[in-house]
């Protein structure tokens, strides 16, 4: 029995073709639906698409490009199923007195304004869905304070404000909103705030990344596999009267360094 419901889905994943995306990417490919991939990395870009997904050149951060990228996917897939809305940067790192305003804008330019332009150009291919669902991704840092990772948090928090926001207002209509929140993901991206945050701290990479590891009850970091699996759970049929939720997936992560 195809107890998740995927099988065909119609699957488009913002910064899907490294990292944390990748692993969302190839979940809901084992799970036998169509995945079409964006990244502003064009590298990252042709590997996906060596590996067989469907991959595009688009920053989830410039309107304008995801207005023609939803017109593309509309072209040729006539609809949409599920949006996964995982575009995201670390942000600086610092004191809030130290940061600089360009970036602290960037942050929520990549974070939460590229959310907010893929559910609106892309709402009227997922209202032809009848199981429309929109995954985003916010944090750990979404649901507690991060000393020294202020504009990365803030952006997070507002992730899972317009995530119970767009529940609401789409739930008359039968589109599902929920977030996910990630503790510390293994990979580059997490190695580069350690190695930030090590130095905020006049500490060691290795004494951070021994903060970061034990920070979770199970005392290790998470695989984007993981985080994989609960994008492809809330998506799926076995999630169908879930919504407005979000889902920690942290290893219980009571406090971030």
């Amino acid at each position: 029995m195809d107890l998740l419901g995927l099988t065909g889905a119609r699957v488009l994943i913002t910064a899907g073709a490294a990292g944390i995306g990748r692993g969302i990417a190839e979940r809901f490919r084992t799970a036998g639906a169509q995945v079409w991939v964006t990244d502003i990395a064009e590298t990252a870009v042709a590997d996906a698409a060596e590996a067989g997904l469907r991959a595009t050149v688009s920053n989830a951060a410039d309107e304008d490009e995801v207005r023609a990228l939803a017109a593309e996917v509309g072209a040729e897939w006539g609809g949409l199923d599920v949006l996964v809305n995982n575009a995201g940067i670390a942000g600086p790192t610092g004191p809030i007195e130290t940061l600089d305003s360009g970036a602290w804008l960037a942050t929520f330019d990549v974070n939460i304004h590229s959310q907010f332009y893929c559910v609106k150009h892309f709402l009227p291919l997922l209202r032809t869905s009848e199981r429309a669902s929109i995954v985003n991704l916010s944090s750990a840092a979404g649901r507690l304070g991060m000393a020294g990772r202020s504009p990365y948090s803030a952006s997070k928090w507002a992730v899972v404000g317009l995530t119970k926001t767009l529940a609401i207002e789409l739930g008359v209509e039968g589109i599902r909103c929920n977030a996910i929140c990630p503790g510390a993901v293994g990979g580059p991206r997490i190695d580069a705030v350690i190695a930030a945050k090590a130095q905020m701290l006049g500490s060691t990479v290795a004494e951070v990344t021994e903060l970061y590891t034990s920070q979770a009850s199970l005392g290790k970091l998470a695989e984007a596999s993981e985080i994989g699996d609960m994008a492809v759970f809330l998506a799926s049929a076995m999630a169908s009267h879930v919504t407005g939720q979000a889902m920690a997936v942290d290893g219980n992560t009571e406090k971030l360094y």
